[in-house]
């Protein structure tokens, strides 16, 4: 139901296929000697052992290096009109689009808007960005604002899976990122699961030195879903999606005094706490809830520092 303050939307409006997911093979793994062996066969591959890569801080280092010459990049995909599978476009997202990108000027990022694109498209700008030098930055940051559904989020065009947007930035692929934090946003639906919450009532009772180490190729990833697997993910559509409203107002309120992932947390408890879908003429719908997820490879936290 539309008001003057918009209406919550969840959902792409059409019916959501589930994926099936395998686990891996459970078989035996041929030790090397050593007592640390893997749980599932691995796959034959190119080793990355012998990639040398710039080491941005000591080995030990409590927070990564965030005093480089550049904040970094940071890519937004905004996606608002779609041509496949009768997918509603999405009202709300350019205000989405628009705050998450001054926040983001705010903290020093030099930002690219991307609107509406081809899969071939995003596969492009991925590429490209990969191999850039990133010598002189931060970070790296990309945030997609989507339709999605079980393991898989929409481009214009087509739907892929989320894994494309971060794989191309393992350190052995871009290793003038290897070291640096890979955050990634990502505001869409990850099924048509509901939640309708629960209500809570109060009770009462009585340094070393190193010259050289090295890191994992998945290292220095932070991936952030605006909702569970499985669930909606809401959006309002005047105010944009209550995971972007929260992110904003955190990192603008507390991106120069508390690490990124102390903020995130606050994000999840301005999405658990202070929302709640209004949508009075479907039972179904009305007063649902929502919580982000995080997954993180972080090995050190993230404290913004004042931009140059």
């Amino acid at each position: 139901m539309e008001s003057e303050n918009g209406a919550d939307e969840a959902g792409n409006g059409r019916n959501n296929h589930e994926e099936k997911f395998h686990d891996a093979e459970d078989g035996l793994c041929r030790g090397n000697g050593n007592p640390d062996e893997g749980d599932a066969r691995g796959k034959p591959g190119q080793g990355s052992g012998d990639i040398i890569a710039r080491m941005p801080v000591p080995k030990y280092a409590t927070h990564y290096k965030m005093d480089h010459k550049k904040r970094g990049l940071a890519y937004i995909f905004n996606h608002e009109f779609f041509q496949c599978g009768g997918l509603k476009a999405r009202s709300g997202t350019n205000e989405d689009c628009k705050n998450l990108k001054a926040c983001l000027l705010f903290l020093g990022f030099d930002v690219l808007e991307f609107k509406d694109l081809n899969y071939t498209d995003i596969e492009y700008q991925i590429r490209e960005v990969a191999r850039m030098d990133h010598t002189h930055h931060d970070c790296l940051l990309i945030a997609v604002l989507s339709h999605g559904e079980m393991g898989i989020i929409y481009a214009k065009d087509t739907p892929y899976k989320p894994d494309y947007l971060w794989s191309s930035f393992t350190a052995d692929r871009c290793p003038t990122l290897a070291g640096k934090p890979k955050l990634f946003f990502l505001q869409a639906c990850q099924g048509d699961k509901l939640d309708g919450g629960i209500n809570l009532s109060k009770t009462e009772t009585d340094g070393e030195c190193y010259n050289t180490y090295r890191i994992p190729v998945q290292a220095d990833f932070l991936i952030v879903y605006s909702t569970v697997k499985g669930y909606y993910s809401w959006r309002n559509t005047t105010k944009g999606s209550w995971f972007i409203q929260s992110l904003c107002e955190e990192l603008k309120q507390k991106a120069l005094h508390y690490d990124l992932m102390t903020i995130l947390t606050f994000v999840s408890q301005r999405v658990a706490l202070d929302f709640e879908s209004n949508v009075p003429d479907s039972i179904t719908m009305h007063r649902q809830k929502q919580i982000p997820c995080l997954m993180s490879m972080l090995t050190r936290l993230i404290q913004f520092t004042p931009p140059k």
